[in-house]
């Protein structure tokens, strides 16, 4: 079931029965009445959900930036697929408005151009990566990309082997950097076309730089100017930035600093090399001498066979000091109520066992 809305048909439209539908309506005519706050709550990826009030001034703000990087200005046909309880999904229904554009909206699926037809066409699409993988490996979907227009990846990481995929994709792809505190995203970075980068790009009117460990702080309309502090450790260059990793993600090995999110890095790329596809993580181990290890946790059966190949193949990529250890095999992670790997429960279980 779809759901085709713009400002001047909000102006006449009964509300929608279908209650996902009639969410978005209520959102929408709230904001058109001129209401000025807005309760959402964050997704906790990095810490605990909270309830966290945006205003209107600010939300504005992020969609025109958003429509000024990518170029998409009035009449731009917009899929909204994503869930509109949250600042992804909500923002794309504020661009819709401030911008005036054409939505299409649909409830968010792991394939959204399953519940469309194929003749239907958009300019600009928000997905996660899931989604964007899921219509990638779909017989029906695998080919309607460019049905997209131009596509914003986020709320999760981009892998290896789905970056391998899009960059062969015609249809531009960025991925995004922000979060709830942010109003969406603050930085873009293209994954394709004749431009790709490892760089995120700054939206135009944010301010920016860096504390005393290296993590980026913004500032600017979205954030209603006042700071919004990361533990994302970061190398600015001019406008842009690279991420290298969570500040509290660092183990200490022998007096040298190990990011573990940059040895996660490393270490599925090898996967994607030998064409493993096991969930793992990198993690520390107690060590007489070094106080930490470095040590790689993987999600199987033991096969020390494959733990010698994935050894071999890392130490031909970083240094000694950022080469595991030893590899752990653990047959089933441990993991949040929202499926997410627990490292830290994982790791115990596998010390007491």
């Amino acid at each position: 079931m779809i759901w085709t809305t713009s400002i001047s048909d909000l102006n006449d439209a009964k509300r929608p029965g279908e209650p996902y539908f009639a969410g978005a309506w209520d959102f929408m005519k709230a904001w058109l009445g001129g209401q000025q706050e807005f309760t959402l709550h964050t997704s906790g990826s990095t810490g605990t959900p909270k309830p966290i009030n945006l205003t209107r001034v600010q939300m504005s703000a992020s969609a025109r930036m958003t429509g000024k990087a990518l170029q998409l200005g009035k009449g731009t046909r917009a899929l909204v697929c994503l869930n509109v309880s949250y600042i992804a999904g909500l923002m794309m229904l504020v661009r819709g408005m401030e911008l005036d554009w054409e939505l299409t909206i649909i409830e968010p699926s792991s394939n959204p151009l399953a519940d469309i037809e194929p003749e239907m066409q958009f300019d600009f699409a928000a997905l996660v990566p899931l989604q964007l993988t899921e219509i990638l490996a779909n017989v029906e979907t695998k080919n309607r990309d460019n049905s997209l227009g131009k596509i914003l990846l986020g709320g999760a990481p981009v892998d290896v082997s789905l970056q391998k995929v899009i960059s062969k994709l015609p249809v531009p792809i960025y991925q995004s950097y922000g979060m709830t505190e942010t109003v969406s995203h603050v930085a873009l970075r293209q994954l394709n076309g004749a431009e790709p980068s490892e760089n995120y790009e700054f939206l135009p009117e944010i301010r920016f730089g860096t504390d005393d460990r290296g993590c980026l702080f913004v500032l600017g309309p979205v954030t209603n100017n006042e700071i919004v502090q990361t533990n994302d450790l970061v190398e600015i260059s001019g406008n842009t930035f690279k991420w290298i990793g969570r500040a509290d993600n660092i183990i200490n090995s022998g007096g040298v600093k190990i990011v573990l999110d940059k040895i996660d890095a490393v270490v599925a790329e090898v996967f994607d090399d030998l064409n493993l596809s096991k969930s793992f993580f990198s993690w520390s181990a107690p060590d007489e001498k070094l106080g930490q290890k470095l040590v790689l946790v993987i999600e199987s059966i033991t096969d020390e066979d494959i733990a010698n190949r994935i050894l071999k193949e890392i130490r031909g990529l970083v240094s000694a000091y950022e080469t595991p250890k030893h590899i752990y095999f653990v047959t089933k992670f441990a993991r949040t109520p929202s499926n997410k790997v627990d490292k830290r429960a994982t790791f115990q279980q596998l010390l007491e066992s």
